[in-house]
């Protein structure tokens, strides 16, 4: 348990680089949208773990986003590019933004779901040859994770790969599904603040029918929070 947000990000950093240091070869991050991630990223920018993970050789992509301009400021790309891949050197070819302009948001998921077909070389997943290295994860006050939010159609999708979905009172989204995200060697939630108590201890307890709850990553499940979401 991290002291504080900025103290659960650095803790983070110091675990995600392992798991890239550790890795031969090409590696596949899935990252999430939100402050305590903001954070992260900002950490990761800088020494020393700037100078210890393999830009070169990590394919990054997002596990949901935000129907809007990738410049907008409710953009989970344009976030993550402000806070650490502006100030990296990423190799060619292994930034994946979600597409979000000249498209329908079902197109948009269809494509989506394309490049990380392309990316994995087929269109069905293997329980034995898990799509990503690491899947970052958050944790909504409602229970919600990536833009999978309770009582959405997409909770039942297990074959398309990603979806366009439109919460009651938010901003339309494309997420990726149940089974994409949990085709993982490690999924990571990322939990700070007093006000994520409540559904912390809920989703951690059990039995809650929350959808953070109903993640099963086919590899560890790990979580990373602070003191005043804990306690």
């Amino acid at each position: 348990m991290a002291p504080d947000a900025a103290a659960l990000a650095l803790e983070v950093a110091e675990w995600l680089t392992g798991v890239l240091e550790a890795k031969a070869g090409v590696s596949a991050v899935c990252l999430s949208g939100g402050s305590t991630p903001k954070l992260l990223y900002e950490a990761l920018a800088r020494a020393p773990f700037v100078g210890r993970v393999p830009w070169d050789r990590v394919h990054w992509f997002w596990g949901d986003e935000r129907f809007v301009p990738a410049l907008d400021a409710r953009s989970n790309f344009g976030m993550t590019m402000a806070a650490m891949l502006a100030h990296v050197t990423p190799g060619a070819g292994l930034v994946h933004a979600v597409p979000t302009e000249g498209l329908t948001p079902p197109q948009a998921a269809a494509r989506y779901g394309a490049t990380l077909q392309a990316f994995y070389g087929a269109d069905r997943l293997d329980p034995a040859r898990p799509l990503f290295d690491v899947v970052l994860l958050g944790l909504g006050t409602n229970g919600h994770t990536a833009s999978l939010f309770p009582g959405e159609a997409v909770l039942e999708e297990r074959t398309a790969w990603a979806a366009a979905v439109t919460p009651a009172g938010e901003q339309t989204r494309i997420t990726l599904t149940y089974p994409v995200l949990e085709s993982c060697r490690h999924a990571a939630f990322l939990v700070a603040g007093a006000d994520k108590r409540e559904v912390l201890a809920r989703v951690r307890a059990g039995g809650s029918g929350l959808p953070a709850e109903a993640l099963r990553p086919l590899g560890a499940l790990h979580w990373f929070v602070d003191r005043a979401a804990a306690e």
